[in-house]
């Protein structure tokens, strides 16, 4: 199990920005993956971007162009940047990663969209 620390959530208005960050308490190198997901209220968990061990990077279609997921390997942090935030992109944000391909999650992060 891969202890998880997010930060970055938060209120903004549409248009803005807010960069997610999440801490592991593996070195990344041992990871399969790292990626973000989210679920808003009613809604299945959805993946919105994923990074592997390699820095290949996928992205959901209504993400592509406005966010970016990246990596710092000696701070074991993963990033997600979040442009122009719509108000379709408010939910709890969640890290996922997995070590010998098993999932570890984070408890979440609140991303609000709202003027």
């Amino acid at each position: 199990q891969v202890q998880l620390v997010e930060s970055g959530g938060g209120l903004v208005q549409p248009g803005g920005s807010l960069r997610l960050s999440c801490a592991a308490s593996v070195s990344l190198f041992r990871l399969n993956y790292m990626g973000w997901y989210r679920q808003a209220p009613g809604k299945e968990r959805e993946l919105v971007a994923r990074i592997t061990t390699r820095s290949r990077t996928n992205y959901a279609d209504s993400v592509k162009g406005r966010f970016t997921i990246s990596r710092d390997n000696v701070k074991y942090t993963v990033y997600l940047q979040m442009n122009s935030l719509k108000p379709a992109d408010p939910a709890v944000y969640y890290c996922n990663v997995a070590l010998a391909y098993r999932d570890s999650w984070g408890p979440g992060t609140q991303v609000t969209v709202s003027s």
